[in-house]
């Protein structure tokens, strides 16, 4: 059964489908579509002749041609007057809305989009830059955009209704997509895409962005090399999970690793990977497959590392075991806006498992377990900073201690109006050194030396 057809109980269902969405009767905020009418009449033709079978995820350049081949025979022969520059927009529409993703498709091709959020149809932002901005993108009403959700999650084997109105998923290049729709939506349904970019930013990316410097870039290395077990915290947004991706990328290409995410969305090029992924309820709300259950599973597969996509309630009490039982070198993120709540939602998470545990044995566990606190922030101008590079010290009576290596100062704006700043050593240096002194990373005590 063809994509088309399978997005409906049947051929007919789908052309009106098709039909409806095209040549919808609603106006939007903005401006009439002058060319509705023959977009809807491609369209009848499109889904009467295109064939498009399950297995054509990926080289789609025959079935586009296919589609403008029709869009040009139907403007001929109804249309010759046409401009170029109007049939190629003709042809664009009907080919994002038959094998895309509708209006939005542009914004998902557009390399200077990193997000894109639809929150009603003639309200369309996207992150651009690390600043949010209104885009041109519009629909033409609410069920326009039910019909391009239906196309984001049926390949996907989802389901979203009523009964199940949310809907966590991962488009084919990896992008990261939320959906929910009414009764929980009450603008009508809304979709967040994060996009992830297709070559993975490297340690040299984040340098040149402002994130790290080539100082702590190496001490982070050493510090993987040492198998250092780290945290890498911050807000949403703040670029965790590629600082996670690139910290990842210091791991030795000899070790075999286990990552756990709910959506697969860590790049590693190491040769001994494997990937493991949390599964939903399906229909009848059985069949779930937690970050927990993964991490525990994870223990019996001889892993040297486990990189945990991000730890939010009772798989940290997992993960801190695994960390002080034989599996160091682990590494995962939180969110929590200082090193010092980082360490208190580990706590949250911990009793979030059941276990009544006291809140100093929790303590000792989170002390023993966790060697280093990476820290990253976004900035008021969009950019991503890490703020504190944090050693957990040990305890102290009941408290845990910490001391921060690196931190993150202010230097002021720039010609631009840019804010300024830079990572730099506090002058304490870290009471791993003899571990990191046994990698083939060169780190010398001068690398601490005070910035202030």
């Amino acid at each position: 059964m063809g994509l088309l057809e399978r997005l409906s109980m049947d051929r007919e269902e789908e052309h009106k489908k098709g039909l409806a969405v095209i040549s919808a009767g609603q106006k939007d905020d903005h401006k009439t579509d002058p060319y509705k009418e023959l977009k809807a009449r491609i369209f009848d033709r499109v889904v009467e002749e295109v064939k498009i079978s399950n297995d054509d995820n990926g080289d789609m350049t025959a079935v586009e041609e296919e589609i403008r081949g029709i869009v040009n025979s139907v403007i001929e022969s109804e249309a010759p007057y046409l401009t170029r520059n109007e049939r190629n927009a003709i042809s664009r529409d009907i080919i994002n809305e038959t094998i895309g993703y509708g209006p939005i498709t542009p914004l998902l091709n557009d390399p200077q989009v990193n997000e894109v959020m639809v929150n009603s149809p003639s309200q369309v932002y996207v992150e651009r830059g690390g600043k949010l901005e209104l885009s041109g993108v519009t629909f033409r009403d609410n069920a326009h955009i039910m019909h391009i959700i239906e196309r984001i999650v049926a390949p996907l084997g989802r389901r979203i209704d009523e009964s199940s109105p949310m809907v966590d998923a991962r488009l084919p290049n990896g992008s990261r997509v939320n959906i929910i729709i009414p009764p929980l939506a009450l603008n009508g349904p809304a979709i967040t895409i994060r996009k992830f970019s297709d070559k993975p930013f490297t340690v040299n990316d984040l340098i040149r962005f402002g994130t790290m410097t080539p100082e702590v870039a190496q001490f982070l290395r050493a510090c993987v090399e040492a198998r250092l077990n780290i945290v890498v915290s911050g807000g949403t947004g703040s670029g965790k999970t590629t600082t996670l991706n690139v910290i990842s990328s210091f791991i030795p290409p000899d070790e075999r690793i286990i990552t756990i995410e709910d959506a697969a969305e860590l790049q590693l090029h190491q040769e001994h990977v494997v990937r493991l992924e949390t599964r939903p309820p399906n229909i009848e709300g059985k069949g779930t497959v937690t970050i927990r259950d993964l991490v525990r599973n994870s223990l019996r597969m001889r892993p040297d590392r486990i990189v945990v996509g991000e730890v939010r309630s009772g798989e940290a009490l997992d993960m801190l075991q695994a960390m002080n039982t034989g599996h160091d070198g682990s590494l995962t993120t939180g969110h929590a806006n200082s090193p010092r709540d980082m360490l208190s939602r580990l706590e949250t998470m911990v009793l979030m498992a059941g276990m009544d545990l006291p809140v100093k044995a929790i303590r000792e566990q989170i002390a023993s377990a966790i060697d280093l606190i990476v820290q990253q922030s976004r900035m008021k101008d969009g950019s991503r900073k890490i703020t504190h590079i944090t050693e957990v010290a040990g305890m102290e009576g009941d408290v845990i201690t910490l001391q921060d290596i690196f931190v993150y100062r202010e230097e002021g704006p720039d010609s631009a109006g840019r804010r300024t700043g830079k990572l730099v050593p506090t002058g304490l240096i870290p009471s791993f050194m003899d571990k990191l002194s046994k990698t083939s990373v060169a780190v010398s005590p001068e690398l601490f030396s005070t910035g202030f």
